[in-house]
């Protein structure tokens, strides 16, 4: 019989439990109400306020968290894509659809401006902006995507799926799947018209990261 590894215990356990549920209960509040205090972000977890401060220092600490695991969730998502080495625009749509279902521009459409992005969080979203740029690149050259669409168009289309919300969290689940679906038609037409207008700029969608104390370069990534 091959020996079992032994699951964490006593502090480690409970230590590595509470985190998690005070980063889930941290994304269903500040989703919700973006102004919320930590203390809700506690009472929903079902943990002590001393126990969630041990882990993180501030609500602003807590928000860079977030978004970090947002990011590490898309880039997932995107990487997966790039390995699927099946038909192009299938494994676009795909990745679209799993993005939608991991909550990728959540966090962005509620949250932004509210936190102040850490150079490591400015890294991940360059990455996965860079990251996105290939899988787009790949689907254009495969003649399956409109040319004049870029990776600020993906972030605020995603942010704009995120925002569909009907009270019913299932509800609202089957209806943002509805309006990608919607989305991927019009996405999918590569002779289509010009849209008007250029594409968001990196810029345009980082200046709502701005503090009232620095400016952030945080790229155009949903989260």
């Amino acid at each position: 019989m091959q020996p079992t590894t032994p699951p964490l215990s006593g502090r480690r356990a409970q230590a590595a439990r509470n985190d998690q549920l005070i980063l889930q209960a941290a994304r269903e509040v500040f989703t919700e109400d973006p102004t919320a205090p930590i203390a809700t972000v506690a009472d929903r977890a079902g943990v002590g306020i001393a126990a969630l401060y041990r882990r993180y220092d501030s609500k602003d600490q807590l928000l860079q968290r977030l978004a970090s695991d947002g990011l590490d969730r898309y880039q997932a998502q995107v990487q997966a894509a790039l390995a699927d080495h099946g038909e192009p625009w299938a494994a676009f749509a795909r990745f679209l659809h799993h993005s939608v279902e991991a909550g990728a521009g959540s966090l962005s459409v509620r949250l932004a401006g509210s936190f102040t992005p850490t150079r490591q969080l400015q890294r991940q979203a360059r990455a996965a902006a860079a990251a996105t740029q290939r899988l787009l690149d790949r689907t254009k050259a495969a003649g399956a995507l409109r040319p004049d669409i870029q990776v600020g168009d993906i972030s605020l289309l995603l942010e704009a799926l995120q925002a569909v919300r009907v009270g019913d969290p299932g509800r609202s689940r089957q209806l943002r799947h509805r309006y990608l679906t919607l989305l991927l038609d019009a996405l999918h037409v590569p002779e289509a018209p010009p849209l008007p207008g250029p594409p968001p700029t990196q810029q345009e969608i980082s200046r709502r990261y701005d503090g009232l104390t620095r400016r952030s370069s945080i790229a155009a990534a949903p989260r």
